[in-house]
C-alpha cells in the first residue's frame, strides 16, 4: 500500500495540505484520548435542560432521534395538560376560579 502525502491526498478530496494536516491531527488527538481513557466531550452547546439523548437513542440515525424528541416533548405536553385540567377541576370543586 503506497502512502500518500498530505497534499495528494488534499488533491484528491479537494482540500489544501494545511487541512488535511489538521484533520490528522484531530484524529490522532482522539485517538490518544480513547487510548488514556479520556472521555471525550461532545461538541455543541450543552441541551437547555441539562439531560442528554439516552445512549440507545444516540446510536440512532438524526432522524430517529429527531423522532425520539418529539415524541417526549408530546408526552409531556400531554402530562402538562392533564395535571392543567385536574387542577382546574379541584379549584372549581373548592369554590374558587
Amino acid at each position: 500500500m503506497s502512502e500518500l502525502t498530505h497534499k495528494e491526498i488534499g488533491e484528491q478530496l479537494g482540500f489544501t495540505q494545511k487541512q488535511v494536516k489538521k484533520f490528522i491531527e484531530r484524529y490522532h488527538r482522539k485517538e490518544r484520548k480513547l487510548a488514556a481513557g479520556i472521555e471525550i466531550k461532545p461538541k455543541g452547546r450543552p441541551r437547555k435542560d441539562g439531560t442528554e439523548l439516552p445512549p440507545s437513542v444516540q446510536q440512532l440515525s438524526k432522524i430517529a432521534q429527531l423522532q425520539y424528541e418529539m415524541s417526549r416533548k408530546d408526552a409531556k405536553i400531554k402530562a402538562l395538560e392533564m395535571e392543567n385540567e385536574l387542577m382546574r377541576d379541584f379549584l372549581s370543586l373548592t369554590g374558587r376560579k
